[in-house]
């Protein structure tokens, strides 16, 4: 997103980094690493996927700082990786951003928090929805889990950081509204087609890699 260290105030960081960590410690723990040490087809599925997340993130708009366009692609990742391994994944490619000076090191948790914890747990929960409806139809999946999900799951963090800049007295609601919140339905399309369409490309030609489908119950 494109959070900067004069934007927040020093308690919203301080209350950022402590539910950061509590989440990336959840999620560390999580993994079953041993599993991920033996599986080479997940090894370079989970370093592909931060590698063109990091590049992707580098393709982004905006008209003041903090308020930075750009996908997302955090869905199709916690959809073939799982909420816990998409979070590391995503941290990885935020480092990527850090180190070619895209990202500012001292806001890594909050940048982290908004750009991928958020959209992963969002993401993963509207799987675990779908998958307790119990739906048959494989489009399902796709529609909900996919197109639906990204949509909301990058509303989700866009939501997310405009009410720390609001409360942090950064900007006021009326600027917000203008520079940001007006194109939040235009950016919840493209996110969501782009990891709708890799979902499904992935669901047609390799379901193996998507860990969350449950290919049984579309048989």
């Amino acid at each position: 997103m494109g959070l900067t260290e004069n934007l927040l105030s020093s308690s919203q960081w301080v209350l950022s980094f402590a539910l950061f960590a509590l989440i990336l410690l959840r999620a560390v723990r999580s993994v079953d690493w041993q599993a991920f040490r033996r599986d080479n087809t997940l090894q370079h599925t989970f370093f592909g996927a931060a590698v063109a997340l990091g590049f992707l993130w580098h393709l982004r708009a905006g008209l003041s700082p903090g308020l930075a366009i750009h996908v997302f692609g955090i869905t199709v990742v916690t959809l073939m990786l799982g909420w816990a391994l998409a979070i590391v994944c995503g941290l990885l490619a935020l480092l990527m951003t850090v180190i070619t000076g895209r990202e500012p090191i001292l806001m890594f948790a909050v940048n982290g928090l908004v750009t991928v914890m958020i959209p992963a747990l969002v993401s993963y929960r509207i799987m675990l929805w779908e998958r307790r409806r119990n739906f048959r139809n494989f489009f399902a999946y796709i529609f909900f889990c996919g197109f639906f999900g990204a949509g909301i799951a990058v509303a989700s963090a866009g939501t997310v950081m405009c009410l720390l800049l609001w409360s942090s007295g950064t900007y006021s609601l009326d600027v917000l509204m203008h520079e940001y919140f007006q194109y939040l339905p235009l950016m919840m399309f493209p996110e969501g087609f782009v990891n709708g369409t890799l979902v499904t490309a992935l669901m047609v030609f390799h379901p193996d890699r998507l860990s969350t489908l449950d290919q049984r119950r579309y048989r």
